[in-house]
């Protein structure tokens, strides 16, 4: 059963986020919808329960199967939400990545940036003006770096598993020419291996500027959500570190799949 977590904090980001979520898993009978809500004093309690109650109704009427509510008061949103995720392994996280006013885009922003640096379980990132066509195509930007070691394959095949559709495994690179080297040919061959139950296709872009060749790649193929592996700042020789991934998620205009390595 794949149970994806869904914090909200009914701002309209956090709530274009629950409902783009709840198009997602319209009519997936193994996905359960765990929508979570974090509110800060018992006075707080019957206002909580009664929009969750309601945006339960929404996903129930979406097509999604099952419904849970979760909600706990206080504590460290963050914290809270990656002990929830190990307790109830999930499958994925999917959050917003701004809020309804400057201090909600502040703060339910880069709560999601932190869940993508603390948390071990995929997150789902999603942009204010993302729109649901389903999930058909999806890319996973890789440097062909030690892949076999630093792609959480288990992870991102478990959530590719609820769509199955098509993988587009990409690297950019200024030094491609006409054929590939012996590194990435083997790099390539773990990957068909990690991905052996996925359709896939390989693409090795030519290009300087990474944020315009995967612009440009998520256009051409109609991409419809965009995977990355963030990593720990010590390795700042990577392309796919955290701040690469801060960048891809604010100027996305479809879904970040960020899976730690």
């Amino acid at each position: 059963m794949h149970r994806v977590i869904i914090p909200v904090d009914f701002s309209e980001t956090s709530l274009n986020a629950a409902r783009f979520t709840a198009k997602m898993l319209s009519g997936k009978k193994d996905a359960v919808a765990i929508l979570y809500n974090n509110y800060e004093s018992d006075d707080d309690h019957d206002i909580a329960t009664n929009y969750l109650e309601s945006l339960k109704k929404e996903f129930v009427n979406s097509g999604v199967e099952t419904v849970q509510l979760e909600y706990e008061m206080g504590g460290d949103l963050v914290d809270n939400i990656s002990r929830m995720a190990h307790t109830m392994r999930a499958t994925l996280i999917a959050m917003g990545i701004t809020g309804k006013s400057a201090i909600k885009q502040v703060m339910f922003g880069s709560n999601t940036l932190k869940l993508v640096d603390k948390n071990l379980y995929p997150v789902l990132i999603i942009p204010p003006d993302a729109v649901y066509n389903g999930v058909n195509n999806v890319a996973f930007a890789s440097d062909y770096k030690n892949v076999e070691d630093t792609t959480p394959s288990a992870l991102i095949n478990s959530v590719l598993e609820m769509f199955e559709p098509m993988l587009h495994i990409v690297n950019v690179n200024k030094d491609h020419y006409v054929s590939l080297t012996e590194e990435i040919q083997q790099q390539k061959q773990k990957f068909i291996e990690m991905f052996s139950e996925r359709k896939k296709e390989f693409y090795f872009i030519t290009m300087n500027d990474f944020y315009e060749a995967m612009d440009n790649f998520v256009k051409d193929y109609r991409i419809d959500m965009l995977i990355t592996i963030p990593r720990h700042q010590s390795n700042s020789t990577s392309l796919f570190k955290s701040s690469h991934t801060k960048h891809l998620a604010y100027h996305s205009h479809i879904p970040i799949l960020a899976a730690h390595e």
